[in-house]
């Protein structure tokens, strides 16, 4: 993993304490003499991949995995635009979190799908595969995106593939979330058709794929 800058280590430090405050201040630029112009999510999502990993090493309990998810949710909640009005598409995007409860880059995602003009279906989190399978059909998605923090979720997202495929479905599914990250060729393995690293990529992915079914 690529070594964090100072204001990422602060970052993790305070999701440590569990100092909201201070996880604020930070995402704000204040009480740092970096370059406060940087995205919010270029600090989260790394954050959030090192604690990942201190937990799968062992270093750091599930708890604080999970505290330090809701912290950022909560602070992203006032950062992310909340009532953007996306343009009509006749695309139906589903996206949906597999297996935990780790919200927050399903969140980001939809925000920055509805700042592009789509209007994301949100399925939910903490599915079971066979339920995202169901719900994907049921929403008659044209593309399924599935976020995933953790890797025993993300080992999860080949039994949707197999479940859409058993179905007779042919819906594109793009992952994304910090296993993919840590392990470049998870995706490829689940059997999912693209992955991302930011919801910026999954813009791009989308739009790659809408292209591809006109």
């Amino acid at each position: 993993m690529q070594e964090l800058t100072r204001k990422q280590k602060l970052f993790v430090q305070a999701l440590m304490q569990l100092d909201t405050s201070r996880c604020r201040e930070l995402l704000a630029g204040q009480q740092t003499s970096e370059d406060c112009s940087t995205h919010p999510e270029e600090i989260v999502v790394p954050a959030l991949e090192n604690i990942g990993q201190a937990w799968e090493t062992g270093h750091i309990s599930l708890s604080q995995v999970y505290m330090s998810s809701r912290i950022c949710e909560k602070v992203m909640e006032k950062i992310l635009p909340q009532d953007s009005t996306p343009q009509e598409s006749s695309t139906r995007l589903a996206i949906g979190v597999i297996e935990d409860y780790h919200a927050l880059g399903k969140r980001m995602v939809i925000s920055s799908l509805r700042s592009a003009g789509y209007k994301p279906i949100d399925l939910g989190h903490g599915l079971k595969a066979e339920e995202l399978v169901e719900k994907a059909l049921q929403e008659k998605a044209d593309i399924l995106l599935i976020s995933c923090l953790m890797l025993a979720s993300a080992i999860h997202v080949k039994d949707v593939v197999e479940g859409l495929n058993r179905a007779g479905s042919q819906i594109p599914v793009v992952v994304g979330g910090a296993p993919f990250r840590l392990y470049p060729a998870l995706w490829k393995e689940t059997g999912a058709h693209a992955v991302g690293n930011n919801s910026a990529d999954a813009v791009k992915i989308v739009r790659d794929l809408v292209g591809r079914q006109l």
